[in-house]
């Protein structure tokens, strides 16, 4: 397939970004009793944690029905090593009838609904304004009270409540939160599978009540009581940008880099190929599903049925590679994470059953042997990085992998767009040409058929010299000190369904 680069404007050579990954410090391990001006810097290597080949033998990370239930039937004599306070489940949604909510005891576990909702925030980096972003410490601080968690001493397990996608990404957003505000691994953990599968599958029609637990709105930690840093699980787009291929869009191995895109291939491909079972919408006069793993669009000129949240172009940063979310799951075992063994071999570059893994720029499969090298850096990434949280925790939770999320994802990145390629609904510029933070110059990417189709973008400063703002206002806020940053909004539901 020909395709094409798109790359902006003439004279991109002198459009230059000295950017660098922010500095990781710490060791491999977690450090949680350091003096508060002395906190250590995590690396995404002991950030990241290895399952167990066999699920049921995780006590954090990754667990399974039966793990979990030999906590809530006996909590004291059976909670993990290490962990001195509560059982604390999270649900992000009830389950179904005759398993909406696993059963609490009342005195020292508790199951509580937490949507989505609550773990998102939209915040500015600096230079643009992003929803879907890692909550402030103020706001993870009265989620803290609201539930009443001490996450020094209580175990937090994220649950499905009913198996699904956007599920799976809800529990991921909840571990990624506590994760990146310092929650140590052994006080943290995913339930594998929805509430209609481990209903039979570890637990019983017993182990379940019609009611979530009461949140107390009680609680006194914060999240300044956990002295470690974390922020190196989250990459900004000053991050990724430094981690692009400087040039082309190729798949350049041994350089330390792995950029997952966990979308659709049409999203990826901007409607230049889709895969089997997906998008069926292709074509204005009717509709096409590949017969095989991969198929050309009926017409690959109607590219913007890939578009989401209204963005001003579609496509892919450059040496990104796709492989979409959804095989991460198993659908039949109410949405639980595929064996590690099999996540192992997708990260390699292997394929599924179907035929389908891992695709680069001209949308082959880049074969065994040549996706994630050893000593690669995942950085996870979706539209709005609800799908890459399913891609994050095979890579970073279950596989051991150093991962980072780009947080800001396609909805920011897609969003720092030059005027010359596309202006918003109101006909105004983006970003000016001579902005050092034009994403589509580091992309493959088609433009949006008209600027009428275009969001309204939030631009805080489009000269601003750094993106790492919200990493920079969390870590003050880690030492009990403010910085200036610019106003937040109310958290935004998930515009993509992922």
């Amino acid at each position: 397939m020909n395709k094409q680069m798109n790359r902006g404007w003439s004279g991109l050579a002198a459009l230059t970004l000295v950017l660098s990954l922010q500095g990781c410090g710490g060791g491999g391990g977690e450090d949680t009793t350091a003096p508060v001006k002395n906190i250590p810097v995590n690396t995404p290597a002991a950030i990241a944690q290895v399952s167990d080949d066999n699920y049921d033998n995780n006590v954090n990370g990754l667990i399974t029905a039966a793990t979990l239930k030999s906590w809530k039937d006996n909590w004291l004599a059976n909670r993990p090593a290490g962990v001195t306070g509560k059982l604390i489940i999270l649900q992000a949604s009830a389950g179904p009838a005759g398993a909406e909510y696993i059963k609490p005891n009342g005195t020292n576990v508790f199951t509580y609904l937490s949507p989505s909702s609550d773990w998102i925030q939209t915040r500015s980096n600096g230079v643009i304004e992003t929803p879907s972003m890692v909550p402030d410490g103020t706001s993870m601080d009265a989620l803290l009270k609201k539930f009443n968690i001490d996450p020094q001493n209580d175990m937090i397990v994220a649950a499905m409540g009913t198996g699904s996608t956007s599920n799976a990404m809800a529990q991921g957003r909840i571990w990624y939160a506590l994760r990146y505000w310092g929650v140590d691994k052994k006080n943290l953990a995913i339930l594998n599978g929805g509430n209609q599968w481990i209903n039979g599958n570890g637990m019983a029609a017993g182990d379940f009540q019609v009611a979530a637990s009461v949140a107390p709105n009680t609680g006194h930690a914060s999240v300044k009581d956990l002295l470690v840093d974390n922020t190196q699980l989250q990459a900004t787009v000053q991050d990724l940008l430094a981690a692009v291929v400087p040039s082309g869009d190729s798949n350049v191995k041994n350089d330390g880099v792995f950029i997952w895109d966990a979308r659709s291939l049409g999203q990826y491909s901007a409607g230049e190929m889709v895969e089997l079972g997906e998008d069926t919408n292709s074509d204005l006069a009717g509709t096409q599903a590949c017969a095989t793993a991969y198929c050309v669009p009926l017409n690959p000129a109607n590219y913007m049925w890939t578009f989401q949240n209204s963005g001003s172009r579609q496509g892919h940063p450059w040496g990104t590679l796709q492989l979409q979310y959804t095989h991460m799951l198993d659908s039949t075992k109410g949405f639980a994470y595929r064996p590690k063994a099999e996540l192992a071999a997708l990260l390699a570059g292997g394929t599924n059953a179907q035929g389908v893994g891992f695709v680069g720029a001209d949308y082959t499969l880049v074969g065994a042997g040549n996706a994630y090298q050893d000593g690669d850096t995942v950085y996870a990434y979706c539209e709005t990085t609800f799908r890459a949280m399913i891609t994050g925790v095979a890579s970073g939770v279950i596989l051991g992998k150093p991962t980072r999320f780009y947080d800001g994802a396609m909805v920011e990145w897609n969003s720092l767009t030059g005027g010359s390629v596309m202006t918003d609904a109101t006909g105004n510029a983006i970003l000016p040409d001579n902005s050092p933070w034009r994403t589509d110059v580091k992309s493959f990417y088609r433009a949006a058929t008209s600027n009428t189709l275009v969001a309204q973008r939030y631009i805080t400063d489009a000269y601003a010299n750094s993106a790492n703002a919200i990493v920079n206002a969390d870590k003050a806020y880690k030492y009990g000190e403010t910085i200036p940053t610019a106003g937040t909004r109310a958290p935004a539901a998930n515009p993509c369904g992922g």
